[in-house]
């Protein structure tokens, strides 16, 4: 029989053994996360977690358990360990795919539960028209957030063949990135994304708006009148046949935080330099920019007037009819020197780097009829240089994908055809052959603006897999759509609001939020970057601590911290990007819907 001293010891050890346990068992939970598509997953789609630790353990299986009534509703094998990535030691995929019941559900293994989350055919419904709000925030003119106008005086001219300080009436378009410059590549890549979008999905958007971006129907969709707003300021940006602008404003525009209505930076009162495209280099602080024609922005401008006019044949045929004039005179103007043109910079080093034209010449020669120029275009840049490599300069390769591709392999015969939607294969094919090695499906550079770059790709993704019918590529295209919508290292959604109750920037790189608190819906950030890369920029400090700071790595860092323009700053052009990606995956959600009525 134990003595009294020998039961007050064993019962001291007990009480300490199931102490340790639970205190192993918290760090251990402190270490493993398990990463979602915050949104949600359509019942008939790809459904994929990552289940991501600090230590390097191994899992067998996985439960998925009914969030109501915390019952197990399905049990998956864990399969193949990825190894370590970024943060972590260990990785797993956790794909439920071929559960389809509509609810909502959270993942467990172990002591690891992931955020709950929606498997339902809406999961996307509204997202689309949602990032139009960003939109329509940034617009120059009549600003509908601020019910105020804004840049009411552009602008005085700089490198046309008009007299240096020539005024001009630029008004209108949107600011590029939170920011309040105004480049016409951006925009007329912005537009023609709204458009086509619009096209492609009319069904899916809605009328709760009007023109002037104040609430209010006016029987338009409300795409239709932001798609618009872009093509009013291409109108202006190329006011005869042999004028064209590039940009309103320069980087002295990053002289300080303020509201859009007191912008002054340049000394000449409110008046800001309008960049004409002379298709020679330009200002760029001590050195010129790398401009050798005029072909890469007046293309662009072709592709989105052409476009355009398409859009509005059936809503104002006066305006259609303008707008293919326009598309004529602008592809012209893109014939004049063939070459990119590039932005200009006073004091900094960073501009919009763009390095290839031909992919815009196919395009708009696409929509000029001259199938086979574009195929010869096509043929001249296959795959866009970016896919596969594991890094660019800063808007090399823009619009980041071959948006002519999609529109030509419609057109041509089917040998030609076959070709170029091959070039879309190989392309996937390469970041493929770099994103099967980790768990989150990562084929994509961390280079700035990253987001932009995997909206675009999984843009490609689901083109490819329209024009051929092959799935082949789908769980790929679905862990890009994934990783902007929490499915990433630091489990959180890359759209400001997007879901309204998730994990979401809060203190973008945003005058108007710094300076008003006031929220940027809709906007996608900028995106993840290489480490190396955020060191080395300049001018970037972190105003607050940093929530993600377990997440950071040598490979990747990302912040939802005012004083990181890198990471995360709204950009106009990759929300517009997103608006046709999420459209098509609320066309996706409809279209189940209608299968299962039959």
């Amino acid at each position: 029989m134990n003595s009294p001293v020998q039961k007050r010891l064993y019962f001291i050890l007990f009480f300490l053994s199931i102490f340790l346990i639970n205190v192993t068992t918290a760090q251990a939970e402190e270490q493993t996360w398990i990463r979602i598509n915050q949104l949600g997953y359509l019942p008939e789609g790809v459904k994929v977690a990552v289940w991501c630790s600090k230590q390097n353990q191994e899992i067998n299986e996985f439960e998925l358990v009914n969030a109501r009534t915390n019952k197990v509703v399905y049990r998956g094998a864990a399969g193949k360990a990825f190894g370590a990535y970024g943060p972590f030691s260990q990785t797993y995929r956790l794909s439920f795919s071929d559960f389809n019941k509509t609810g909502r559900y959270y993942l467990r293994v172990n002591q690891a539960r992931s955020p709950a989350f929606k498997i339902n055919k809406d999961v996307y419904k509204g997202t689309a028209d949602f990032c139009l709000r960003y939109m329509r925030q940034q617009r120059s003119g009549f600003n509908p957030f601020l019910q105020d106008s804004c840049h009411t005086h552009d602008g005085y001219t700089l490198y046309g063949p008009m007299s240096d300080s020539t005024h001009v009436d630029v008004v209108g378009g949107w600011h590029d990135a939170s920011d309040y410059l105004q480049y016409a590549a951006t925009s007329a890549n912005a537009t023609y994304h709204l458009l086509l979008a619009y096209r492609d999905f009319a069904p899916v958007f809605t009328d709760h708006y009007l023109a002037n971006g104040l609430k209010g129907k006016n029987k338009q969709a409300d795409i239709v009148d932001e798609a618009r707003w872009g093509l009013d300021w291409l109108l202006k940006m190329h006011p005869k046949a042999d004028w064209m602008f590039n940009q309103i404003a320069d980087d002295r525009d990053h002289s300080g935080m303020r509201l859009p209505k007191e912008d002054s930076a340049y000394g000449r009162g409110y008046e800001r330099p309008v960049y004409f495209i002379n298709g020679e280099p330009q200002q760029r602080g001590k050195f010129l920019n790398n401009t050798t024609g005029t072909s890469s922005t007046a293309a662009k401008f072709s592709g989105a007037f052409a476009l355009g006019a398409q859009v509005f044949q059936q809503k104002d045929q006066v305006y259609s009819q303008l707008l293919n004039q326009k598309s004529v005179s602008a592809y012209a103007f893109a014939l004049k020197k063939p070459g990119v043109t590039q932005t200009a910079s006073v004091k900094a080093p960073y501009i919009y780097a763009e390095d290839n034209w031909v992919d815009d010449m196919e395009l708009a020669a696409t929509w000029q009829n001259r199938l086979e120029d574009a195929f010869n275009y096509a043929k001249q840049e296959p795959i866009t240089p970016w896919l596969g490599t594991d890094t660019a300069k800063h808007y090399q390769y823009y619009p980041f994908i071959n948006l002519g591709h999609y529109e030509l392999a419609s057109r041509l015969p089917e040998n030609s055809q076959k070709t170029v939607i091959g070039y879309y294969q190989q392309g996937i094919n390469r970041v493929w052959a770099k994103a099967q090695h980790n768990a989150f499906y990562r084929g994509v550079p961390f280079i700035w603006c990253s987001n932009n770059l995997t909206t675009s790709f999984a843009l490609q993704c689901y083109w490819y897999r329209n024009l051929t019918n092959d799935a082949q590529f789908l769980e790929l295209e679905q862990a890009n759509i994934d990783w902007l919508l929490g499915l990433n290292p630091w489990g959180t959604s890359m759209v400001y609001g997007l879901p309204a109750k998730g994990d979401t920037p809060v203190d973008p790189h945003s005058s108007l939020t710094h300076l008003k608190n006031y929220p940027t819906d809709g906007g996608l950030i900028d995106g993840p970057v290489y480490g190396q890369i955020f060191k080395n920029l300049l001018g970037i400090q972190l105003y607050n601590p940093d929530e993600y700071a377990a997440f950071q790595s040598d490979l990747v860092v990302y912040h939802d911290d005012f004083g990181d323009y890198s990471t995360n700053e709204p950009t106009m052009d990759g929300t517009a990007s997103l608006v046709y990606l999420l459209a098509a995956q609320e066309s996706e959600g409809k279209k189940a819907k209608r299968r299962n009525r039959k």
